[in-house]
């Protein structure tokens, strides 16, 4: 009687348990997409999903280069497949509900010994409320390696001596390491004081094991990349370090130098013949000297702003959780404690201050911060955590505040993705469906905030892409020749202003660059080009232009 007693008393445990680490889960993140939406956060993951289609190459692209190894192939077969189903979004959704898995199954094996089970789904769903449903709202791919690479290897050191779970944590890290290496090696560095507490000396057999991962799969892509894609590799890096973390100073001397840097600034990125690294080595540097004046002081105060501004609820969840160990004694390695406090901060400020620290990399920064030092205050061996009242009463109004936040945000988002559509609406209506390609600069930034399940498509057999990253793409040069017979920018820009079945949607900052460019290049070497707005009063929004072909005499 006992023993069925006992046994009926652990399936409702075990119910408890996959109902609040895999059920629960699942749940909340389609609840917040019913309630809040899904909104991409940059039009980076709408541009992959148009080469992984083949919209903007000559075949899918299976190789992306730089991130989605092996992961892009599993895609475009899949596109090719079932052309109409959003995979991108399903499959990058599905690798974030795995990562809330992966984080639920920590916080409950580290709340059971302290609360009852009612207690800990009240607990889960507060963590996902003010920690984790900007994931899910506000989607980026780079989100998904932070908080995939991270939370797997947590939940393996949890469970250290379990061949399974220890396998399980390395391949959630190598699969965040295929699809953004940089990111899951942020995340490796982010997790290892929560590693550290739950493990101790032993986690750093599963440390080693991810860092050798990391760098054997480094080492093989290093071997294996080709000319052109560590071209692509050397361009992105330098194009991030002026565009992105503004550590380049512009210093072009020549007029078509100046020209070059203009186009850089602008994303306009295709002709290698000018923008290539030695264009960056005569007109860009790095002064310690400027940086310091101009940007150091800016981007660490934009930095600070940013995370008290955006992310106020989680700093205070760290005051909470760090008064709590300064106010007991009972607390081992201290010392080692604060230390880590400090590191985390420095790790945020930098990344701020010498690159940059968007949502999509400040918030699995912070969750991972918090999973560790929660791993740390919920020890077993330590004293069962208490709020006082007014503590208590603090973060009720912290958390109606950011309740808030995230409802104006979901307004904000909402807005910016109507005039997207707006834009994208008047594109599609200018086509006719007998367009052998449409050469569409600005366009990239309507697709910010559309929906990760709305997929993109036009009639046009190709869209030829002169603005943003992808234009560094090695697939770029060879949709050129496809198109035009060359691979060379300015040449080929000129064959397709001669042909009517090909149709232009430009920002106007882009067309008059263009033509500058064109005009530039071509000099002695009719026909001239100038491209002419259809459209006016639109503001920086792309309209169609038509080009002006013009014969040098």
């Amino acid at each position: 009687m006992l023993a069925s007693t006992n046994a009926a008393t652990g399936s409702r445990a075990l119910l408890w348990k996959l109902g609040r680490v895999v059920a629960l889960p699942a749940l909340l993140i389609l609840l917040s997409g019913w309630a809040l939406g899904c909104f991409y956060e940059t039009n980076d993951d709408a541009v992959i999903t148009l080469l992984l289609r083949g919209n903007m190459a000559v075949a899918p692209v299976t190789n992306l280069h730089l991130y989605f190894h092996g992961v892009a192939w599993v895609l475009t077969t899949l596109y090719e497949a079932f052309p109409a189903w959003p995979w991108y979004g399903f499959a990058l959704y599905g690798l974030l509900y795995l990562s809330t898995v992966l984080a639920f199954a920590v916080l409950d094996r580290l709340l059971r010994p302290l609360f009852s089970a009612p207690t800990i789904t009240v607990l889960l769903v507060l963590f996902f409320y003010v920690a984790w449903v900007e994931h899910g709202m506000w989607f980026n791919y780079v989100r998904v390696p932070m908080l995939l690479g991270g939370a797997g290897l947590l939940y393996a050191t949890q469970r250290l001596g379990q061949a399974g779970t220890l396998m399980m944590g390395l391949l959630a890290f190598g699969l965040a390491w295929l699809i953004r290496p940089s990111a899951a090696m942020v995340a490796l560095i982010a997790a290892a004081p929560g590693i550290f507490w739950l493990g101790g000396r032993r986690a750093s057999v599963l440390v080693l094991a991810a860092s050798t991962l990391a760098v054997v799969g480094g080492g093989t892509l290093t071997l294996t990349r080709s000319t052109a894609a560590s071209n692509y590799r050397t361009l992105d890096v330098l194009k991030s370090n002026l565009n992105d973390y503004h550590l380049y100073r512009p210093t072009p001397v020549t007029a078509p130098d100046s020209l070059a840097m203009q186009a850089v600034e602008q994303w306009m990125l295709s002709d290698s013949a000018v923008v290539n690294p030695d264009l960056f080595k005569r007109a860009s540097r790095f002064e310690a000297g400027y940086f310091l004046r101009h940007q150091f002081w800016l981007k660490a105060t934009e930095t600070v702003q940013q995370l008290l501004r955006d992310y106020f609820q989680l700093l205070l969840l760290q005051v909470l959780i760090c008064w709590q160990v300064f106010d007991s004694q009972r607390y081992t390695h201290e010392r080692r404690f604060w230390v880590v406090q400090v590191m985390m901060i420095g790790l945020l400020l930098a990344l701020g201050i010498v690159l940059k620290l968007p949502p999509r990399l400040a918030l699995p920064l912070l969750d991972l911060w918090v999973l560790g030092n929660l791993a740390y205050l919920l020890d077993a061996r330590h004293p069962r955590p208490r709020l006082a009242p007014l503590s208590a009463g603090l973060l009720a109004l912290v958390v109606l505040a950011y309740g808030y936040k995230t409802w104006h945000r979901k307004a904000v988002l909402s807005q910016e993705a109507l005039r997207g559509q707006h834009i994208l609406a008047r594109f599609a209506a200018g086509l006719t469906g007998h367009e052998a390609a449409v050469v569409v600069a600005g366009l990239e930034e309507a697709f910010k905030s559309q929906s990760p399940f709305r997929e993109f498509s036009v009639s046009a057999p190709k869209l030829v892409l002169l603005t943003g990253w992808p234009t560094l793409d090695p697939s770029q040069p060879a949709l050129r020749q496809q198109l035009t017979g060359t691979r060379d920018f300015p040449t080929a820009m000129r064959a397709l202003a001669q042909r009517s079945d090909v149709k232009w949607f430009l920002a106007p900052d882009a067309a008059a660059l263009l033509s500058r460019f064109c005009v530039l290049k071509c000099s002695g070497n009719p026909p001239q080009v100038r491209w002419l707005p259809l459209q006016s009063g639109l503001g920086p929004a792309p309209v169609f232009y038509a080009p002006h072909v013009e014969t040098v005499k």
